[in-house]
Order: C-alpha cells, then structure tokens, then sequence
C-alpha cells in the first residue's frame, strides 16, 4: 500500500501513517464549498470532530496556478495538523487536481482523502452514453481530469462546462439569483440539445445549487454528488487505521477562515443550517497564524 488515501472515481483508497484516535477530521477548500463534504461527513460520522479551513483569502481556486493551489494547501494541511487533524479531507476538486500528489510527497506520514469528478459512476449510469460534467478550469486542465477520461470515458462522450463566475456566486449567498441561473443554463441548454443524461458535480461548490440544477436540467437528468462518497470512503480509512471516535456524544464543530469570520459564520448558518464556531486566521508571508 502507500502513504496517503485519495477517493477516485472508483471510491479505491491506500492508506499509511499515525494520528490520535479524538482529533478532529480536518477538511479544506478554498471557500464554503467543502461545507457540502462536511454535511456528509457529518451524517455519516456524527461523533467525529471536524475542523474545517475555507481559504477566502485567496477564493476561487480555479483559476491559479498549481504551483500556488499546492502552496495554499500545504500549509492550510500543516494548520490542520497543527489544531489536532488526525486526517485531512482536501474537499475542493481544483486543489485534489493540482496537490494532491504534492501534499503526498510532502507529508508522507499524513493520511488525505481527495476529490475527482465521478467520471466512472457517470459514464456507468447514462443511458444515452452522453454526460455533462461541470468543474473548475483548474480541475478540468489537470493531469488528474485527463486521467480519468483516458480511463473510464472512452466509450461515452463527455460535454464540458467551467460555470464560470458559479464558485462566486455560491460564496456570495446567491443560490437563485437571475445571474446563478444564468449561469447554469448558458452550461446546461447546450448539454440538453445533446441529449446528455447524466450530470457529474466536479467541484464541491456546486451541490449547493443542486436545485436549481435539477430544476433547469430537467427530471431526466441525473446529477451526481460525490460528497456522499467522500463521507463513505474517511469512515473507511478511519476504520482501517483504528482512529474512528470511541465516544457516544456528538462531535465538535470549529472552523477557520482566511476571510471575514462573521460572513462565513453568516455562510454556514444559510447554507447548513446551524451555527459553528469561526475564527480568523490570516496569511502572513506564506503561513497562517490566528488573528
């Protein structure tokens, strides 16, 4: 086996390393969007503690570089590691495509579980072998992306939207506004005259709009979420590790942000639901400290 699980379109993992049993799961993304792995995480695993970090700081991802994605995400799974994280989940699909094998490398003794859009399940699942995947440019640009279509779209044909302005959107509250809905059906009319049946999310942000999504696709149209997947496959790697919670209470919930903490506190309790904890933690010279 070797260091570091990461989900793939299969769901496979390999795991290596130590951590404490009572750390927290520690998740990140580069804003709210990881906020839908957590709600699964949470659901599947109730009695972990989880630590979130958004990097607002530096939101959206998509669009940078991947020496400087791979930069943020060292040192945001350093903090982690730092506030008690005994595995961290890199719940953004464009820092998974652009660090996961750096943060690998780097922290060897570390356990990650990554995002990748679930090319397989969707290639599986449509009946018309035509699927719409909507991504970041980062996510849609890498190896990793690349990857997976040399594997598991080969005998489908896969239409392509970056959504952009979507991740802002979302960051900004606005679930169903006239530019939200813009946006999504500038991506989805053209995949409807192709006929495309199946839909795959391919950056955390966008179950949150899950939706509209299904409202402007249609209800013929099967739109693919993978944080589920995600929650299934920490519990698995926690189990194999022997670090899954020996404790009957609820977990802890405690958050970060390189952002506005009484936004992302506003965030949270419109998106999820309840509150949770937010503190500051600003960038300086290339590491976090807390405000």
């Amino acid at each position: 086996m070797t260091n570091n699980p990461t989900v793939d379109a299969a769901g496979t993992a390999e795991v290596d390393g130590t951590a404490e049993v009572d750390g927290s799961i520690g998740i990140f993304d580069s804003g709210v969007g990881g906020l839908t792995v957590l709600r699964q995480i949470q659901a599947v695993m109730p009695h972990e503690n989880l630590l979130y970090f958004a990097d607002q700081a530096h939101v959206p991802y998509g669009p940078r570089p991947d020496g400087e994605v791979q930069r943020f995400s060292l040192e945001i799974s350093r903090f982690l590691i730092k506030h008690g994280a005994k595995i961290i989940i890199v719940a953004c699909n464009t820092a998974s495509a652009a660090a996961l094998n750096y943060l690998r490398s780097a922290m060897a003794e570390v356990a990650f579980v990554g995002m990748e859009p679930a090319i397989k399940p969707g290639a599986g699942e449509t009946q018309h072998g035509r699927v719409g995947v909507l991504a970041t440019v980062g996510t849609f640009d890498s190896q990793r992306y690349a990857s997976l279509m040399t594997r598991f779209a080969r005998k489908v044909t896969v239409y392509e939207d970056p959504c952009l302005g979507l991740v802002e959107q979302i960051e900004a509250g606005e679930l169903d506004s006239p530019e939200t809905k813009r946006i999504l059906n500038d991506a989805l009319i053209p995949m409807s005259g192709e006929n495309v049946d199946t839909l795959v999310l391919g950056c955390t942000h966008y179950p949150f709009v899950l939706p509209l999504i299904k409202q402007l696709a249609g209800p013929g149209v099967s739109v693919i979420d993978p944080a589920p997947a995600v929650a299934r496959q920490t519990r698995r790697v926690l189990g194999e590790r022997n670090l899954l919670i020996r404790s009957d209470s609820r977990g802890t919930l405690t958050s970060f942000t390189s952002g506005d903490p009484e936004n992302f506190a506003n965030s949270i309790r419109k998106l999820l639901g309840f509150q949770m904890p937010v503190s500051q933690a600003i960038w300086k010279s290339g590491t976090l400290t807390i405000s």
